[in-house]
């Protein structure tokens, strides 16, 4: 038998296998063409010499023996071809590929991203602008907010950069128990030099134990070389000694501070230091406006306080109070005050003074010892606009309050005084010549309702009344001031808050009186507001509406005397008619019912009571 050799075949092969050991393996596309051409080419250049066969079956194969020697054959011939380091390079092939496309993507999906920003408002925003925005955000709070300022510089790095670059984001200082001492080195690095508001806040808490002295004034030499930046300064600190050796190193001048606080926590504690506090910062602070001591011992500098708008002492106790004569020697160095606040306070001691002139005694009760001070003559104070005696020692109170003269005083507070009706009385006294006030609060004391309501007849111009814990308000002072006799005009037309807390001595029947004539002569529930007046002059007669919605006030006609149809000019306050109240407050006045209090709301705004739990817990009066 005649074997025929395909030379050509066995040359190529050789030549491949021998040219694939010294050169690398092709691309994947190589592989693919040729592989198909060998698989075209094959069956025209193998023309093998066939046997002759007797049968037609012989001759013609079944179609799966066809199938099979056809794949047999192209599997030998493709085989060399795809070997494993030619597979796996073409996989790289396709990978680096895939990986320059992905990363096209992403850079394009990025710019679309950055191109539909830049068409947003906030983006087209100049860096002036937004700093100006983000100074209002995080300004407008009292107190520091981190968090605030932490967000808005996680949204882009542009603002983060415009945030960095700001400021005045970074004028609020605080240094505590809590606070960072990292964060404080940062905020003075970026505030550059820009005015700073700096707390510094040692306030002894349960979580944190004790305050030591060296982290106070380690936080306070971290902040020394910047006092010529202070703007408002308040120090918290548990005790004297530790106030007096954070002040100690408060020795430069503060030629920007307007607002200085200082509050020792254990104010009850009797600790002394030894040296006298040195002048604070050098005595030169031209622009200090408001100063807020609790029990700290500043030696009563008057340069220090001098010139202030606002004073604030309390927590002086026993030895450490201030005498008679320090207080009115630093209120006659204010001659613009504008409020004083005096709070917790031992009262004066009568074994070191004598008495003085009668015509400040109490004129019902027996004559009380009052005071003599060195200086007798009156402190002016024509800006004084607010004053507060809170637990500061009656007689304290009486001596300080009957040497002041206050035409300007719009706002005053008594509270835990014992008796006021000698307060009262010099009020009443002030108000002969001018005294436009307007809001008059009185807590835990007891006075003479005659006083009282001889002051109210001469406060035209009062519009907020608050008694707290009060059992000398009966139902007489409602009634004064609900319907005056017939010669007199209204007391206190312009009231429209009052306030009932705790006082448990008046009767529903009085309150009703008063609520009720307070009404306008139209009146129904929620009525427009007072302002809203019918000014036409049309003669056109108008309808009359029942004044009140109770029987009570028909009968006792406590709305007889407001004319019906409104005036044509002019407002209610210029006729002396009384304007509608628009809060009340009834907390912890427990003999008024919940009944009682759904009526009042009807014709009252603002009705506060006590809140009452139901079964279920639910809210049955709030």
């Amino acid at each position: 038998m005649t074997v025929v050799i395909d030379v050509s075949r066995q040359r190529t092969s050789s030549v491949y296998s021998r040219s694939s050991e010294q050169t690398p393996p092709p691309p994947y596309e190589f592989h693919d063409t040729y592989s198909t051409a060998i698989a075209m080419t094959t069956p025209c250049t193998l023309e093998p010499k066939l046997p002759s066969f007797s049968r037609v079956q012989d001759v013609i194969p079944p179609s799966s023996a066809i199938v099979r020697n056809s794949v047999v054959s192209r599997s030998r011939t493709i085989t060399p071809n795809l070997s494993i380091p030619h597979l796996r390079e073409a996989l790289h092939t396709l990978e680096s590929k895939m990986a320059s496309l992905l990363s096209e993507r992403e850079l394009l999906e990025s710019r679309l991203e950055q191109a539909v920003r830049l068409q947003s408002p906030i983006q087209r925003l100049p860096d002036e602008l937004l700093s100006a925005i983000f100074e209002i955000g995080v300004l407008e709070r009292e107190e520091e907010n981190s968090l605030l300022l932490s967000n808005m510089m996680l949204v882009c790095r542009n603002w983060r950069g415009v945030a960095v670059n700001t400021p005045v984001l970074w004028s609020r200082i605080a240094a505590g128990t809590h606070h960072s001492i990292e964060r404080v080195r940062l905020k003075l690095e970026r505030s550059k030099s820009v005015p700073l508001h700096v707390f510094v806040d040692f306030s002894p808490r349960m979580e944190y134990g004790s305050v030591a002295t060296e982290s106070l004034v380690y936080a306070m030499d971290l902040l020394r070389p910047s006092i010529w930046r202070w703007k408002t300064f308040h120090l918290t600190v548990p005790n004297r000694p530790q106030a007096h050796a954070s002040l100690a190193r408060c020795r430069e001048r503060a030629p920007l501070l307007e607002v200085l606080s200082v509050r020792v926590c254990h104010s009850m504690q009797e600790d002394y230091f030894s040296n006298p506090l040195p002048l604070l910062f050098d005595g030169r602070t031209p622009r200090l406006r408001r100063c807020s001591f609790t029990s700290f011992n500043f030696n009563w500098d008057l340069g220090l306080v001098s010139r202030l708008r606002i004073l604030k002492l309390g927590g002086y106790w026993n030895s450490a109070a201030p005498s008679l004569d320090t207080l009115l020697e630093v209120l006659r160095a204010c001659p613009q005050l504008e409020e004083l606040a005096l709070r917790n306070m031992s009262d004066v001691d009568l074994e070191s003074y004598s008495v003085s002139k009668p015509s400040l005694f109490d004129h019902e009760g027996p004559p009380g010892p009052l005071v003599r001070v060195s200086d007798t003559k009156t402190v002016q104070l024509p800006y004084l606009a607010k004053i507060s005696f809170y637990y500061c020692g009656n007689l304290r109170t009486r001596t300080i309050l009957g040497l002041l003269s206050f035409p300007a005083l719009e706002r005053i507070e008594l509270c835990f005084l014992d008796n006021v009706s000698p307060l009262i009385e010099h009020l009443q006294r002030q108000s002969l010549t001018r005294l436009p006030l307007r809001h008059l609060r009185i807590e835990s004391c007891f006075f003479n309702e005659l006083r009282l309501i001889r002051l109210l007849r001469r406060l035209p111009s009062l519009t907020s009344l608050e008694f707290v814990d009060m059992e000398d308000v009966s139902s007489n002072l409602l009634k004064s001031v609900s319907h005056p006799a017939v010669s007199q005009t209204w007391i206190c037309p312009k009231l429209t808050h009052v306030g009932l807390e705790g006082c448990t001595a008046l009767d529903w029947e009085s309150l009703r009186s008063f609520v009720e004539s307070r009404l306008p002569a139209q009146s129904r529930a929620f009525s427009p507001p007072r302002t809203a007046l019918n000014t036409s002059t049309s003669n056109t007669p108008q309808p009359k509406f029942a004044s009140s919605a109770s029987a009570f006030a028909t009968h006792a006609s406590i709305l007889s005397r407001i004319p019906v149809t409104p005036p044509t000019n002019g407002t209610l306050a210029s006729l002396g008619i009384p304007h509608r109240l628009d809060s009340l407050d009834l907390t912890r006045c427990h003999q008024i019912s919940k009944e009682m209090v759904q009526w009042l709301r009807m014709y009252v705004a603002e009705v506060k009571c006590e809140t009452v739990k139901g079964f279920w817990g639910e809210t049955a009066l709030s």
